[in-house]
């Protein structure tokens, strides 16, 4: 297919034309040829895991350093092959991978396999348990850092474990090329809505974030808090997923999609793939899929997350031992999805299209104000936000920022199902959106896809304020939100 580019300040009709004209393509009936052609599925893993001694990300600095494997990282691989196009689905298992990994991987991918990189769709899933694999900005002090959700400027050369993982996910993708057999294929979603709250709260009354403004909506306020009005957002308790199962019915794979950011519980030093990795086992065992000859490969993406945890502010407090709240979560919802699996129709073959865009977006920059509140706060003694010097810094470091960075949208047309990939966290609200906007009968988003440039707030969310909309956090024009929905 051929790739669309869109510049920042085309005019939105112009937009439009070149939308519908991508969308007409995905939209192609199927063709008398489908009885001729057969669809064929692989899977794999590949092992991603992390040498002990390296600092584990998704916390504040100084990263605190691996001391225990508690379950292994992997990169997990899907091809699907309809006799014409091959799509490679790939999720791994790190909190936020940059797109010049992702970019290097496809390369990789390409060069050994011939399939183009507009047909590969990778992403992270975001667990805070893993080794970085991303990059800073010329780094400050270590103990003022944030080490998450930085721009990297491109090209960089990737460090020893960036390397080691591109060579990896390029052997994931080949392994499943080794495993393609002839399957079927078919896809469901059920509700899990026990998992999932909105972790961005208004407030009765205003409290003011790093930079010494008043907000009114707060992340994460505490349970039972008595300054709580009402969460700032809606939740997706949709769980959807995709099947392949062999022509005998064995399975081969399920790609699943849940908007919850992780579940964590994890003690200090464990390097561990959240409860992405234990759904995938709960279902092999659900599915009696653990002694086959070709390994089933359970995988669990990211959806859109951005402003959605675990946690119920609204009450009682509870506690779990390490490792137990994820092992919930995972248990819950392999459940749902092999409740609705037992029930859903696997067809023989169904057509694979894909279409990919670039679209520019200006980033955030500090104005002269913003610049002097931060180079007096850092020769301030006394702070009066417990973050205050951590987002000074951080504002400092956006004068080297590029002005605009070109990111990827990306679509995957599965028979009737749609499946989009967008390289931020996203926020549900905006998940919904593109789920009733969509011309597929069934659609869900991947998160992180391609790439990770931080939290993605609608422009509404933006006027409210709060952690995932700060400077630098967010790093992309406030009306982003829109044009990639559009």
């Amino acid at each position: 297919m051929k790739r669309v580019v869109i510049f920042l300040k085309i005019k939105d009709i112009f937009i439009a034309i070149i939308l519908f004209s991508t969308a007409t393509k995905l939209l192609l009936p199927v063709s008398s040829f489908a009885q001729e052609l057969s669809f064929r599925a692989g899977a794999s893993t590949a092992n991603i895991t992390p040498t002990l001694g390296d600092g584990i990300a998704g916390g504040w600095m100084p990263l605190p350093l691996a001391t225990h494997i508690h379950d292994e990282l992997h990169a997990r691989s899907l091809v699907l092959d309809d006799g014409k196009v091959r799509l490679v689905i790939m999720v791994v298992d790190n909190v936020e991978l940059p797109r010049e990994v992702f970019d290097a991987a496809k390369r990789l991918i390409t060069q050994e396999t011939s399939i183009p990189k507009e047909r590969i769709m990778m992403s992270s899933t975001h667990t805070h348990s893993s080794t970085w694999a991303g990059h800073e900005i010329n780094p400050p002090e270590p103990s003022l850092s944030i080490r998450n959700h930085s721009i990297g400027q491109y090209p960089k050369p990737l460090d020893d474990y960036q390397r080691f993982v591109v060579r990896r996910m390029a052997d994931g993708v080949r392994i499943a090329l080794n495993n393609l057999e002839p399957a079927r294929i078919g896809w469901g979603a059920g509700t899990i809505p026990q998992h999932v709250f909105n972790r961005r709260w208004k407030l009765k009354t205003a409290v003011n974030n790093p930079f010494g403004v008043p907000e009114r909506v707060q992340m994460n306020p505490g349970i039972a808090n008595p300054n709580l009005l009402e969460p700032a957002g809606p939740i997706d308790p949709e769980v959807s997923f995709l099947s392949v199962q062999s022509l005998k019915g064995n399975p081969i794979a399920v790609l699943a999609n849940y908007s919850l950011h992780y579940v964590g519980g994890v003690p200090q030093g464990h390097i561990s793939a959240d409860y992405f990795a234990l759904f995938a086992d709960q279902l092999k065992q659900l599915l009696k899929a653990d002694r086959q000859q070709t390994p089933f490969v359970g995988i669990m993406s990211n959806g859109t997350e951005g402003d959605i945890n675990n946690i119920n502010f609204r009450g009682p407090s509870s506690t779990y031992p390490p490792y137990a709240k994820m092992e919930l979560v995972a248990k819950d919802v392999a459940q749902e999805v092999f409740r609705v699996y037992q029930s859903i129709n696997h067809q023989e073959w169904v057509p694979l299209r894909a279409a990919e865009m670039e679209l520019t977006l200006e980033t955030r920059r500090p104005d002269a104000q913003i610049l002097s509140w931060a180079e007096n706060t850092l020769k301030k003694e006394k702070s009066d936000h417990p973050l205050e010097k951590v987002f000074a810094e951080r504002t400092i470091q956006m004068i080297q920022w590029p002005q605009k960075i070109d990111v990827i949208l990306q679509t995957f047309r599965i028979g009737d199902l749609g499946i989009a990939g967008i390289p931020f966290e996203v926020f549900a609200e905006t998940g919904l959106e593109i789920k009733n906007k969509s011309p597929f009968k069934k659609s869900f988003t991947i998160g992180l896809a391609n790439g990770g440039y931080g939290y993605l707030p609608t422009p509404e969310q933006h006027q409210l304020g709060g952690y995932e909309t700060w400077l630098s956090v967010n790093k992309v024009e406030k009306e982003a939100s829109r044009m990639i929905v559009a």
